[in-house]
């Protein structure tokens, strides 16, 4: 198999400056000790997280390596696909990052105006392109009502948001906006094949609780490549004999190597979980003026600063700082896609993390906006109340948050 690139990785010291515990609907989480390493060495866009042992920075290596694999159809590339490696969508400002690649997603209203999958498949996903000789290449038909475009969600520090526990979640959630803020998140509960109910966390919709199932996910309807986790083949309004025809490699696609005993989705799972976070850009004074408006105006309600993950033996893990801006709630605030998905209802998204948005363009799920400012202005319904605070701001302040966000 094909690998596009070998890279050195230094692990070093995440460092968030001025960061201070920071109130969520009352509670206060204080950050304990981070793990350091040599000083003055910060860690840059696509470094494993600092301190890793010999075998976690073998796993990350092997992870990379996966990540930045070719796929081919010979190895179960397509029929339909999206892209060919996961750095296709993965790869601003590094491996990890986002792209301006957006993936499209369908369904339709009926005649109540609620929302429809087109067909009994009950999936949303129209793939970019197929495997010569192109006989399995979907196209959105015409009883599609809704077409929407998702892009790529930024990786950095995903391995810290999978642990924040659970409850965490859910104590920052009032569906019914009891506190009469204008504000109802709610956590997007999941059913675990196991039956267990967990908090979605990964996807626009929350719709993945484990990085595991994240990337097994997009390895299937990404890159085409079954899996044990998603094992059909599925390409939008292609028959299941057409299928058969166009893909001669057995499902499941992706097996268990013989030397390590591991899967692709092993390998990716284990680059997620060592990506290390964006470490925050210069913070000038404006910018720290200009953190204190973005609570103020309300901001912090959904963006909320700080979260800690669970104990663990692991010291990479354990009750580690998560700088990462997201309450990980649904929330309506006017910028949904209007497909259901999961728990999340047609006009909900989970909130994004703002964590490295200095280094994020295009924004919005669907690259819409093109500067920070267009983002919040675009914000309505939840955020309304937010939305018109941001635009009353005189200029200096509003310079001051723009600075704010752009340390991020």
């Amino acid at each position: 198999m094909r690998r596009l690139v070998t890279i050195a990785i230094a692990a070093a010291c995440l460092v968030w400056i001025g960061a201070v515990g920071v109130a969520q609907r009352g509670a206060t989480v204080k950050p304990p000790a981070a793990i350091t390493s040599a000083p003055g060495s910060p860690v840059r866009p696509g470094d494993p997280l600092p301190g890793l042992t010999t075998r976690e920075f073998s796993e990350f290596r092997l992870g990379l390596d996966d990540f930045l694999e070719v796929e081919t159809a010979g190895e179960g590339l397509g029929p339909a696909f999206n892209a060919t490696s996961c750095a296709v969508c993965h790869n601003v400002p590094a491996v990890g990052g986002m792209s301006a690649v957006l993936e499209s997603r369908i369904g339709r209203r009926n005649s109540e105006g609620a929302f429809q999958f087109v067909d009994a498949s009950g999936e949303t996903l129209v793939h970019l392109f197929s495997i010569p000789t192109h006989g399995c290449q979907p196209a959105i038909p015409p009883e599609a009502t809704i077409i929407a475009r998702r892009a790529p969600i930024p990786l950095f520090g995903a391995g810290l948001v999978e642990l924040i526990p659970d409850a965490d979640i859910i104590a920052l959630e009032d569906p019914q906006d009891r506190d009469g803020d204008g504000v109802s998140g709610r956590a997007a509960r999941l059913q675990l094949s196991t039956g267990e109910i967990r908090v979605g966390r990964f996807g626009w919709k929350a719709q993945h609780v484990s990085l595991l199932t994240f990337g097994a996910d997009a390895y299937r309807n990404e890159m085409g490549i079954t899996n044990d986790l998603f094992p059909r083949e599925f390409a939008f309004g292609i028959s299941a004999d057409a299928m058969r025809r166009c893909d001669r490699v057995r499902d499941p696609e992706d097996f268990r190597d013989r030397r390590t005993g591991r899967r692709g989705i092993d390998n990716f799972a284990s680059f997620m979980r060592l990506l290390a976070p964006i470490a925050r850009g210069t913070v000038e004074p404006d910018a720290v003026a200009g953190e204190q408006v973005f609570a103020a105006i309300g901001c912090t309600t959904c963006h909320v600063p700080l979260h800690q993950t669970s104990p663990s033996t692991n010291r990479l893990y354990d009750r580690q700082p998560v700088f990462a801006f997201s309450d990980f709630l649904l929330h309506d605030v006017g910028t949904g896609d209007g497909i259901a998905q999961a728990a999340a209802a047609e006009n909900e998204i989970r909130t994004p993390a703002l964590w490295g948005l200095r280094l994020r363009r295009p924004l919005l799920h669907d690259g819409r906006a093109v500067t920070i400012e267009d983002a919040i202005l675009a914000h309505g319904q939840e955020a309304a109340g937010a939305r018109q605070r941001f635009s009353q701001l005189d200029a200096s302040t509003r310079q001051a948050l723009l600075a704010f966000l752009r340390s991020l």
